[in-house]
């Protein structure tokens, strides 16, 4: 049983929470509330009484004990006592369904965090923080920057919303296009959360990928728009190799190297169907592009007959409308497919010489894997070196393990 809770916790715990929100109208509350629930699930259920709606049970339960806390505390404060009828005027009974409305809950928790009135360095931290549950450590990793400055980010987040009662809701069709680039980049960086893991003992969080998917669709109806179709078709073709990805032990399997017998083909041909949706748009954008890209690799039979050329003409395109370092550094590795990898080599070292890169640990394994490829064995057991000393995921780790071990013993002195 605390198995089977665990596994309900990963997969529905920010769904319950995205509603607690919208029922209790505080983070805070909704946060204590989330844990009291699965406290008391803890507690209560057994195979035989587990509900046939854990998520129902979970919000219900949640609630009540948020109203039970409130109830209790408006003995000492008459303030609280307006707060309880508020949330649950006497008689009203609260039911729980799988309607579309409670489906939007996490949409109407990605638009408040992407809210106007909060700082853009916030938004991205907190999205992170309540729409995929990461730590504020894991957080910090992906930014590069320190645990507390994301903790502080979070809290100001937070204090904001509730100063300017900033409302918990999907805004008005009118106002979707001038707040939607922000909310892409949230069901992104939910969908790269998913589609590799910053931490812990697994590549993939199946749960967060299909939630980012399940949001995509949902904002695609919502608002009609090539960029949404691109980022959908983006994430529908990345995730068709899910089960291509690792082994049956968990270990890392590269793109090279997968039976793509196993990629998901219905999901190939629709996210391939979206992504000439996107590319015919009047203004083609960097989802766009970046499904492009996917298309190309989703095409390909072997990794011999992708056609890489195109690959770097669109990753050419994608660095003017989006420059990033990150995606400097895919292009380089398509180049490495095309030119070599003493090219690409080039194009890594700048760079990390620039310190954009300096501790991504995927620009070090990438620099590592062009010198192996050079025969250059001391340099790559450096940058292996590196790259394993900033990786937090267990399967990169033992995949980068593997590759020092395969390079033998140090030969420079």
């Amino acid at each position: 049983m605390n198995e089977t809770i665990d596994e309900i916790y990963r997969s529905q715990s920010r769904r319950v929470f995205a509603t607690l929100i919208r029922l209790l109208g505080d983070f805070d509350r909704a946060e204590e509330a989330l844990h009291d629930a699965f406290a008391a699930a803890a507690q209560q259920w057994t195979e035989e009484t587990l509900p046939a709606n854990p998520y129902a049970w979970l919000v219900s339960t949640g609630r009540f004990r948020a109203i039970d806390h409130i109830r209790r505390r408006a003995r000492f404060d008459a303030s609280q006592a307006d707060i309880v009828d508020s949330l649950y005027p006497e008689g009203e009974m609260l039911e729980i369904t799988e309607s579309e409305e409670i489906e939007d809950d996490m949409l109407r928790l990605i638009f408040t965090c992407c809210h106007p009135l909060i700082p853009a360095e916030a938004q991205m931290a907190m999205a992170l923080r309540e729409v995929c549950g990461l730590t504020t450590e894991e957080i910090a990793h992906a930014f590069l920057i320190s645990a507390p400055t994301i903790a502080q980010r979070i809290v100001r987040a937070k204090n904001r919303i509730r100063t300017a009662r900033i409302p918990y809701e999907v805004p008005a069709k009118t106002e979707l296009p001038e707040r939607l680039a922000q909310v892409l980049h949230v069901i992104y960086l939910v969908f790269n959360e998913g589609y590799s893991a910053s931490s812990g003992t697994t590549i993939i969080r199946a749960d967060l990928a299909a939630e980012a998917i399940r949001l995509g669709r949902l904002l695609l109806k919502l608002l009609p728009d090539p960029e949404v179709a691109g980022l959908l078709a983006m994430m529908l073709l990345q995730d068709s190799r899910r089960l291509a990805r690792a082994s049956a032990s968990g270990d890392l399997i590269l793109l090279a190297d997968q039976d793509r017998r196993l990629w998901d083909h219905r999901r190939i041909r629709e996210g391939l169907a979206f992504a000439a949706e996107a590319m015919a748009g009047e203004s083609v954008g960097s989802y766009a592009l970046q499904a492009a890209i996917a298309a190309e690799h989703a095409r390909a039979a072997t990794t011999e007959r992708t056609d890489w050329r195109r690959i770097v003409a669109l990753y050419d395109l994608l660095l003017v409308a989006h420059p990033s370092p990150v995606i400097e550094l895919n292009r380089a590795v398509a180049v490495s497919m095309c030119d070599g990898p003493a090219a690409a080599l080039d194009i890594v070292n700048g760079l990390l010489s620039e310190d954009r890169l300096a501790r991504y640990h995927l620009a070090h394994a990438a620099k590592a894997d062009f010198l192996r490829q050079l025969n250059r064995k001391d340099e790559a057991r450096r940058s292996y070196e590196m790259a394993l000393s900033f990786c937090h995921q267990a399967p990169e780790q033992a995949f980068l393990r593997k590759r020092l071990a395969e390079l033998g013993d140090r030969t420079e002195r």
